[in-house]
């Protein structure tokens, strides 16, 4: 039997093992999300495959992020409070010279600078600029209840709202890489971050309009991306 073998059935009875628990202990799941998937899509293709009802999620990704998501079933679901509280690192690109109106792909680029002589030295200083605690404007495309409504829900009626800022810490700051017009990024934050908004906020401090590309959470408190798996691993793992 090779080794690819033996991780499998190793993975297998591990999976097995934790699912005998779940019925009188509970327990939690790392996810690795994929692009396209809301959070609620996860948790119903969970509660699904699964066969459990009392199942839900430590902090939504919004459906073009990828990464970390951590759900817990049965008892472990008391834990989420306390799992949402932890700090958080993702990983991404923001796109420099242009933006949008959601402040990622969602909507179309609706406003554009020419970013040719923007020069290098000036985007590595600003970031010094955003560590520390600051008051951030969630994006009026969010969940953000507004008026008993999700906001995101006045903003795709064109419905002008005026949320309220919250206070908010970067820990952690980090530029991995600059590729005209992108810039790569790696991000240590608190509790009710919005990297969108951060996005945004980063090139309006340039004086240029930009927005968040692509997004990926690779840790929240001390779970990290590297110990979670897809739900097509959880799919076949019921399978064996």
């Amino acid at each position: 039997m090779n080794l690819l073998t033996n991780q499998i059935r190793n993975k297998t009875e591990l999976f097995a093992a934790w699912l005998e628990k779940i019925p009188d202990e509970g327990g939690l799941i790392l996810i690795d999300k994929d692009e396209g998937w809301t959070s609620f899509d996860i948790i119903r293709k969970l509660r699904n495959l699964l066969k459990i009802k009392k199942i839900g999620h430590a902090g939504t990704l919004d459906p073009l992020a990828t990464g970390l998501m951590i759900v817990a079933v049965g008892k472990a679901t008391k834990q989420l409070n306390f799992i949402q509280n932890d700090d958080k690192q993702y990983t991404g690109l923001i796109k420099l010279g242009a933006s949008t109106p959601s402040y990622d792909r969602e909507t179309e680029e609706s406003e554009f600078a020419d970013i040719s002589d923007l020069d290098e030295k000036v985007i590595l200083a600003n970031r010094d600029n955003f560590l520390g605690e600051l008051e951030q404007f969630p994006p009026v495309y969010s969940a953000v209840k507004y008026q008993g409504k999700r906001a995101y829900e006045f903003a795709r009626k064109k419905i002008d709202i005026e949320l309220q800022p919250r206070n908010v810490t970067i820990f952690q700051f980090e530029i991995l890489s600059l590729d005209n017009p992108f810039l790569e990024f790696k991000i240590d934050v608190s509790k009710g971050f919005y990297v969108r908004t951060f996005a945004f906020d980063f090139g309006h401090s340039l004086r240029i309009p930009s927005y968040l590309y692509s997004l990926k959470r690779t840790r929240v408190g001390e779970y990290f991306l590297k110990d979670a798996v897809k739900l097509d691993e959880i799919e076949d793992l019921l399978a064996k």
